[in-house]
């Protein structure tokens, strides 16, 4: 996804994240691969369970050691996250990289105030005077747009409404200027005129300060407005990416195609039915034999020797665009020029 001139600033290759449990190895993330530049945001898209989060929270440490299995290579700006010590990874969470999570309400603390919180992960990494934090936070509580940030600094969350704390939460992550900001569904519980304030704020921001971003979300409309590149995840692995363009407008895989097919369009005919994908995402205890989206997939039948169920097919990666499919790359054009045309009349 980066030039083959450019050093990617994040790098991660083959993770795989397995967790052990009563029932069995749950493989949340099996074989996952990608790269992201500095000031570049990457969308990654998908139901619950296809090993979004777990991709994100691992890059950050936030895992269980003793019940985790991981393996691969996690390269933060030439840096080994993987093999770093619980220290190491403490130094860089705040400072190097951060994270929006998706509930504010229970991610800050309702004992403390708003300016506390954010000055005490400033202080923490820099050493600042409780003065200097509060300042710090009421500076970054203003350029998130938060009005009267000197008086507000003072709140508690629950003085916050939800568009508030979810701005909180962005002063709190950018505090101390990190280079990697994780987005983890940050706007799902907003509704659409805040939403499209926190895009806007984010993407202001990383133009402000050069931020790498990776954006988490399960709604294409939101990579649509935010991403660079798009990288589309099913039961643990990737099966498509490349950039916002090449992914919305000729996507190559069908789980792609069944995502878009159940979004609404502003430009479509209203009279034409959503189309939902028919099943349910995959039991990553058990996942099914070769292609892991083959149970749902109403292309299988396309591809001779029965290979969607018995071969994994291999994500090839060209010039940063690539999908996991058995279908040739004729068959893949023409189906969804056929279910594009179907949607528009």
């Amino acid at each position: 996804m980066t030039s083959t001139d450019q050093q990617p600033f994040l790098s991660v290759r083959d993770l795989k994240v397995h967790f052990s449990t009563e029932d069995g190895v749950v493989k949340a993330v099996d074989g996952l691969s990608f790269d992201l530049a500095k000031g570049k945001t990457l969308g990654i898209v998908g139901e619950s369970g296809s090993g979004k989060s777990v991709t994100n929270l691992t890059i950050l440490g936030l895992h269980d050691r003793d019940r985790t299995a991981i393996d691969g290579e996690i390269l933060l700006d030439g840096k080994e996250l993987l093999t770093a010590t619980e220290r190491e990874l403490e130094q860089l969470r705040g400072n190097k990289m951060s994270m929006i999570f998706q509930d504010a309400l229970a991610s800050l603390s309702p004992y403390h105030t708003i300016g506390k919180q954010i000055g005490e992960t400033y202080r923490k990494h820099t050493g600042a005077s409780k003065a200097e934090a509060r300042t710090r936070a009421i500076e970054m509580l203003r350029r998130v747009g938060i009005p009267q940030p000197d008086v507000r600094v003072d709140d508690y969350p629950h003085q916050f409404s939800g568009g508030m704390r979810q701005r909180a939460m962005i002063a709190m992550a950018l505090v101390c200027d990190p280079e990697l900001l994780v987005a983890d569904e940050p706007t799902t519980a907003l509704d659409v005129t805040v939403q499209a304030q926190i895009m806007d704020l984010l993407k202001d921001l990383q133009q402000e300060f050069g931020t790498a971003i990776i954006f988490i979300t399960h709604d294409l409309g939101v990579i649509a407005d935010i991403a660079d590149d798009v990288l589309v995840m099913y039961g643990g692995r990737c099966v498509e990416r490349g950039t916002k363009k090449e992914v919305l407008r000729a996507p190559q895989h069908p789980y792609t195609w069944g995502l878009l097919g159940s979004m609404p369009t502003l430009d479509g005919p209203v009279d034409v039915p959503l189309t939902p994908i028919p099943g349910s995402p995959p039991s990553l205890l058990n996942p099914p034999t070769g292609c892991r989206f083959h149970p749902r997939c109403t292309f299988k039948e396309k591809v001779q020797g029965g290979l969607c169920s018995t071969e994994q097919p291999l994500l090839e990666i060209t010039d940063g665009r690539g999908a996991a499919c058995h279908l040739t790359a004729d068959q893949r054009r023409d189906y969804f020029a056929d279910q594009t045309a179907t949607r528009s009349h």
